[in-house]
């Protein structure tokens, strides 16, 4: 998210429709990727993904205190789409969850 933070910045200018838009595929993929174990674990990692992706396009100047108020306020302000990912990534854990114990139930 970090590298598609950077891009969004470079391409569109530090749009964050832009950065929202490319963050549901990126919860896609991690929930489709993570491994069987770990999978109740990319909820939780999304939403921190999507505020590391948030610095570079979460604008704000005047240093350190302007760019933790530029974060702050595109967390805010852009939180539709960190729910929306979140949300996404939690029903494509939970329905990977449901068929690996399926699985798993079915062996014994």
């Amino acid at each position: 998210m970090f590298l598609l933070g950077c891009l969004d910045t470079l391409l569109f200018g530090e749009s964050m429709r832009v950065y929202g838009v490319l963050f549901l595929p990126v919860c896609v993929l991690t929930a489709l990727w993570v491994r069987a174990g770990d999978v109740l674990t990319a909820p939780v990692v999304v939403p921190i993904a999507f505020a590391a992706g948030m610095l570079p396009v979460a604008g704000g100047g005047g240093g350190l205190p302007g760019r933790l108020m530029g974060l702050f306020t595109g967390l805010a302000t852009q939180a539709g789409w960190l729910y929306g990912g979140t949300l996404v990534a939690g029903v494509i854990v939970l329905v990977r969850r449901v068929q690996w114990v399926r699985r798993r139930r079915r062996r014994w």
